[in-house]
């Protein structure tokens, strides 16, 4: 597809469209594969009780690591994707930015390797990272979903109900017992994934289409 102006022509690419929404899958699943790696690998680790960040810090910190930078890129991607493909609104546009803080916070939760473990090397912004995280995730969806309904009515619909699904499961993840929150933790990991996979989804068929 192409855009003409009065001085040049810009070009919608639709092989890097459907590479960058295959890797936005990708990643998903390396983080997915690096828990699973890391709830086997991580001694006396009980991944009900246990969270995410529990597998993050110690000897073995890189295996999750390397999952939070893949699912960090996953996010960017999808970003990229939209700001290449945009479908229109200030919604998608304020979706566009908070996609990239979004991958910017995973990438920091990951660097940063505090996970609010008595760490006193320095200020510990993880617990404000994983606030900032929650509200992005909460509102983004929202934002996103009219200008989606362009590709397809169904995407706004599920995008919606991905926000309000987070926005009502996210918080009680902070009232929870220890002895639960862990698999609860993987459980809104799994909202997130499903997330980007719609919108990568979205921007499969859309770089398909361009291509015929």
């Amino acid at each position: 597809m192409n855009y003409q102006t009065k001085s040049s022509t810009f070009e919608t690419e639709p092989t890097l469209v459907i590479v960058l929404g295959w890797y936005s899958i990708v990643g998903c699943l390396v983080f997915a594969l690096s828990i699973l790696v890391a709830d086997f690998v991580v001694p006396n680790h009980d991944w009900i009780a246990d969270t995410i960040s529990d597998l993050g810090a110690g000897e073995f910190e890189y295996i999750v690591d390397i999952g939070i930078y893949a699912f960090s890129g996953s996010l960017i991607s999808i970003a990229l994707l939209a700001a290449h493909i945009h479908m229109g609104g200030q919604g998608w546009s304020f979706g566009i930015i908070g996609l990239a803080l979004l991958g910017l916070i995973v990438f920091l939760v990951g660097a940063r390797n505090e996970y609010g473990d008595s760490d006193s090397d320095g200020v510990v912004i993880h617990i404000y990272l994983v606030y900032a995280l929650g509200l992005l995730m909460a509102i983004i969806p929202w934002l996103m979903s009219d200008g989606a309904t362009c590709a397809g009515r169904h995407y706004g619909k599920v995008l919606v109900g991905i926000s309000v699904v987070w926005a009502f499961s996210a918080p009680v993840f902070f009232f929870l017992p220890d002895g639960i929150d862990g698999v609860y933790e993987r459980y809104l990991g799994l909202i997130a994934f499903a997330f980007v996979f719609v919108l990568a989804r979205l921007f499969i068929r859309c770089g398909e289409r361009l291509k015929t």
